[in-house]
């Protein structure tokens, strides 16, 4: 566990440990949860398909492509829940494969019609 002040920044720092140097990390998907064990309902997005949801997201400078900075504000849930989980999907990719999802930022899938 993690302990911060409401509004508190939250600083995080994921690092992807290999012998390979041209890899590069890319952070997809981040939401938070007032329970461990849902990550669908109830849940606030801070950045999914690489796009982000959360005003107070932000990156930071990394001397790595293998290293991904990031921070947010704390907050807590709807009916004053004082733990928040979080869970990030991060998506390895090969340095330069411009057509890989590391190089395609924020995704938005489009809707599909509804048929009669």
């Amino acid at each position: 566990p993690y302990y911060v002040d409401l509004d508190q920044n939250l600083f995080l720092e994921a690092y992807l440990h290999s012998s390979d140097p041209n890899l590069v990390l890319f952070v997809d998907t981040c939401v938070a949860s007032p329970t461990p064990h849902n990550f669908t309902t109830a849940t606030h997005d801070i950045i999914r398909n690489g796009c982000v949801r959360d005003s107070t997201y932000a990156t930071y400078y990394s001397p790595y492509r293998y290293m991904v900075r990031f921070k947010f504000n704390a907050f807590q849930f709807i009916h004053h829940n004082p733990v928040v989980y979080l869970q990030c999907e991060l998506v390895v990719c090969r340095a330069y494969d411009y057509s890989s999802r590391c190089y395609q930022g924020c995704v938005t899938r489009s809707k599909r019609e509804a048929s009669s």
